[in-house]
């Protein structure tokens, strides 16, 4: 089952968010904290929105896709999906879909003329995931940042 996330998923998907950290090889890189998290997306001004995919027998969450609204200057409003990921054992099953094609409804459901994401150039199976989707991949841009 597939539904919006509420304030009492934010533990679960804490432990997943280092779930995806771990996979990605970045296992030291989360350092946000619980309170912070539940703040930034269930307090008076919420800069992300999330879906989960929930096991509907045992009600424990199993994937999500959590995502925000960016502006570009060039396209305007975009939706912009930082994570999706779905546990090892529920893989291959259609959630990763479920969840893909739940961002897409959102993107068109808000108004918004597109959405963007990156994905690690090592994941070829997430590639292979987005290219289903007729994804647009672009080499050309290096990721930035500054850690304050």
């Amino acid at each position: 089952m597939i539904r919006k996330a509420v304030k009492g998923d934010c533990k679960r998907l804490i432990e997943l968010v280092q779930e995806l950290a771990d996979f990605e090889k970045a296992p030291d890189e989360v350092t946000v904290n619980l309170s912070h998290f539940e703040e930034s997306g269930f307090g008076d001004h919420p800069v992300w929105w999330a879906l989960v995919a929930e096991d509907e027998k045992s009600k424990t969450i199993i994937g999500f896709a959590l995502y925000y609204v960016r502006y570009s200057t060039w396209k305007g409003q975009r939706l912009y999906l930082e994570d999706l990921y779905v546990c090892p054992d529920w893989r291959g099953k259609g959630i990763g879909s479920q969840l893909f094609e739940a961002v897409i409804k959102e993107t068109k459901d808000k108004q918004l003329n597109g959405m963007v994401w990156q994905v690690l150039e090592w994941n070829e199976t997430a590639i292979e995931f987005y290219k289903k989707y007729n994804a647009k991949f672009d080499a050309e841009w290096i990721n930035c940042s500054i850690d304050l």
